[in-house]
């Protein structure tokens, strides 16, 4: 299950990933660099070949927005498709992260990301959320960034509070239902922690 839960549709398989690689370190012009990451944008087909493989009960759990933006897209959208989260130094893919949508009208978008198991606890999704944050904001698309989460303390709460989200409340999400949402704005520092319930 991804850490944040507002983006159905980029969940970490179940399957295990560890062996997953890339042959040769993916170019900075395809990705996003962080200190020991490389974002890598995900291809239509390998996205669409990703949700024909996972059970029925988590596709069930996917967006019906995001599946049709998913089988319309012809090309690497890091706003559909997402990201590989590949180590730098031995091109493993430690996890996916990604958008739940293009940035909307008012300039908001939503992130999300997951971490394999045996990955976790090293600080990848924080560089991720960092990574994506910092993305989003460069386009000139985004001017707020949120993320929503389980409404209970946990990993996610703990990575977006290092990342200088603020948390904002509860709110019932329509496809998540009861979440707590937290955001961070254009110009606010990515490393000031804010107070978590």
């Amino acid at each position: 299950m991804l850490h944040s839960s507002g983006v159905s549709g980029l969940k970490v398989p179940a399957r295990d990933q560890s062996a997953a690689r890339f042959d040769k370190p993916p170019m900075s012009a395809s990705g996003i660099q962080t200190e020991t990451l490389e974002l890598v944008v995900r291809e239509p087909g390998e996205v669409r070949s990703w949700v024909d493989s996972i059970s029925a009960s988590e596709r069930a759990e996917i967006s019906a927005d995001w599946l049709a933006r998913l089988h319309a897209s012809t090309t690497a959208d890091p706003w559909t498709c997402g990201f590989a989260m590949v180590h730098r130094d031995s091109h493993a893919v430690v996890g996916i992260c990604g958008y739940k949508s293009p940035p909307d009208r008012d300039g908001i978008v939503e992130i999300a990301y997951g971490v394999d198991p045996e990955h976790q606890g090293r600080g990848y999704a924080t560089e991720a959320a960092r990574g994506m944050v910092s993305y989003a904001f460069a386009t000139g698309l985004v001017r707020i960034v949120c993320a929503h989460t389980l409404p209970e303390p946990n990993a996610s709460t703990h990575v977006l509070t290092k990342c200088g989200f603020e948390y904002l409340g509860e709110v019932i999400d329509p496809e998540d239902g009861l979440v707590w949402r937290w955001e961070i704005r254009l110009g606010e520092s990515l490393t000031v922690n804010r107070a978590a319930p």
